[in-house]
């Protein structure tokens, strides 16, 4: 149930406040005076899209907030969620949605004043009201709509149902991918295997590593250059320990020997002979270790080119799996993987095969419970429809469902493809709902529908979904007379236990309202604005006078008026 609704700046209304009473509530106005803008505010809060433009000139901001009673336990569908939410605070007695909206399009939503996501308006906004706006009725046309509401009619353990319906089509769906999968890689595995295997006998074969790569390379460099290594390490070998004559060594070792002779006179010079020994040994050790170094460049004939070979292949490799020696490595870890996958593709297609069969099992034996549900309450439903029908001043319609296999085979609805007839008087054979059916008569027949899937008590055992508030926006379109009156007798009766607002441009309809609403525009002040009130009394009278068409004056308008208030 929606307590109030409030909106600010929302194109042209600058402020409304509407406090709804239980049963049906009624908002008329003139062509043009704004009477959808309520309904574009419930929509905001029910998490829709906010185009640009739709803030009011001068404005920051369009703000909307919507009251919700928050339903008791057990009094329909989807309470139970309500009620369990993270988004309401524990212990709350009602239920705050708001919206702000920026003039560049930006949005903001709020549960309860805290900050929330559209997904949670959707969510939340979608169990406390079912909107239906005044080109609804088309949608009757699709089969789609019309199997929801053939399931809806079956109850809420249908719709537990068809989810599950929904879970095994998904189930069947990945397993015929992975079995499809399976089949491709058992297809191609042959061609595959030949050259993974080849390209893991190459690499195994030439069995590179990185240290290898490296080692070679700085072999290569050494090999490249010995000669000019060669002379370097001559060099320096001479003149340290020159084979013929005095070196580096030699001169250091005299030259210790004299200042250790010195010493004994003066002690100071021992420290500076020390450092001259010092200096001795590591010029003897340096001079050795650079004539070491001049045997070991003197590689064996033939050396380089094996070298530049071996590196040859590991450039082959790279070039060919990676830009290194680790990519090659890498490679070759995955050939393996795949190589091991491939080889047993055969026992993964055979278990693929397997759980589909079984997933397909499940899939059609919940499928063969939904239709046999629908089977069993498609003359249940067609028979409601027509008596409603008949209370909407179509007393000789003629109404079926028609239920058949799906061409597709089983989906995530189930098996069935369902398709609504009607023979809209005497004589007229029953045809397709799309095909037969004018704007009027899809009016009622979409009322008879809701009034059938809404107007079980609140206690019923078929578990109908009940929703606290349900929002007509001109669905009576297309419909006058003494059928404009049948249709609003139906809306009485379907807002007993409930609470609906209906926008309707028919007097008819007006006058069987609980509480009474108004919207005008005054074009006198620019930007113009809309205002929203509460019709008592004369008001109501007065409001049906101008819906009838008649001026202000017109006695005979009033009488009538009286007369369509005096009959609800």
């Amino acid at each position: 149930m929606l307590y109030e609704l409030r909106v600010e700046n929302l194109l042209l209304m600058e402020r409304a406040e509407l406090r709804l009473e239980p049963g049906l509530n009624i908002l008329t106005g003139e062509t043009g005076a704004g009477k959808t803008l309520l309904a574009h505010a419930l929509d905001l809060l029910l998490g829709g899209r906010a185009r640009r433009g739709i803030v009011r000139g001068g404005a920051s901001e369009a703000y909307v907030e919507g009251v919700f009673a928050l339903p008791r336990p057990g009094m329909g569908h989807g309470t139970a969620s309500l009620q369990g939410s993270d988004k309401l605070p524990a212990g709350a007695e009602e239920i705050v949605l708001a919206r702000r909206v920026w003039p560049d399009g930006r949005t903001r939503a709020y549960v309860c004043g805290r900050s929330a996501t559209l997904a949670d308006l959707q969510q939340l906004g979608s169990q406390l009201v079912s909107f239906y706006g005044q080109h609804e009725h088309r949608k009757l046309m699709l089969s789609t709509a019309q199997l929801d509401a053939l399931d809806a009619f079956c109850g809420t353990d249908q719709a537990t149902l068809r989810e599950r319906v929904g879970s095994a089509h998904e189930r069947v769906r990945r397993r015929q991918q992975r079995v499809d999968e399976c089949s491709g890689l058992a297809g191609a595995r042959d061609r595959e295997l030949d050259l993974i295997r080849f390209e893991l006998q190459e690499i195994d074969a030439a069995a590179p590593s990185t240290e290898e790569e490296a080692a070679l390379s700085g072999e290569r460099d050494r090999l490249r250059h010995l000669e000019t290594l060669r002379a370097a390490a001559a060099s320096g070998a001479e003149a340290v320990m020159p084979e013929v004559g005095a070196g580096v060594s030699e001169l250091l070792a005299q030259a210790a020997q004299q200042l250790e002779s010195a010493a004994a006179v003066d002690p100071d010079l021992r420290t500076v002979a020390e450092r001259f020994q010092s200096l001795r040994y590591e010029a003897e050790d340096l001079g050795g270790e650079l004539r070491r170094y001049l045997l070991g460049l003197e590689g064996s004939p033939g050396r380089l080119e094996e070298v530049e070979d071996r590196l040859a292949v590991l450039a082959r490799l790279t070039r060919k799996h990676g830009g290194s020696v680790s990519d090659v490595l890498n490679h070759a870890e995955r050939c393996r993987s795949r190589l091991q996958e491939l080889e047993h593709a055969d026992v993964a297609l055979d278990g693929a095969q397997a759980e589909l069969r079984t997933a397909r099992a499940e899939l059609d034996q919940l499928a063969e419970q939904l239709s046999a549900r629908r089977v069993s309450a498609a003359p249940a439903l067609a028979a409601s429809v027509r008596s409603r029908l008949a209370e909407l001043a179509m007393p000789d319609a003629q109404f079926e469902v028609q239920l058949r296999a799906r061409s597709e085979g089983c989906g995530p609805r189930g098996a069935d493809a369902v398709e609504f007839l009607i023979g809209p008087g005497a004589g007229v054979s029953p045809g397709p709902l799309r095909e037969v059916a004018s704007g009027g008569e899809l009016s009622r027949v979409m009322l008879a529908l809701l009034s059938v899937a809404h107007g079980a008590p609140l206690d019923d055992s078929r578990g109908a979904d009940y929703s606290p508030l349900l929002v007509f926006d001109e669905i009576d379109a297309g419909i006058g007379g003494r059928t404009a009156r049948a249709v609003g007798e139906h809306l009485r009766a379907l807002a007993d236990g409930r609470q609906i607002l209906c926008i309707t441009h028919l007097p008819q309809v007006a006058a069987l309202a609980a509480r009474h609403f108004t919207i005008a525009k005054d074009a006198t002040v620019v930007p113009a604005t809309t205002t929203v009130s509460a019709l008592h009394g004369d008001d109501v009278v007065g409001e049906l006078v101008r819906m009838l068409g008649a001026g202000e004056g017109d006695r005979a308008a009033s009488r009538h008026a009286r007369q369509l208030l005096r009959a609800a």
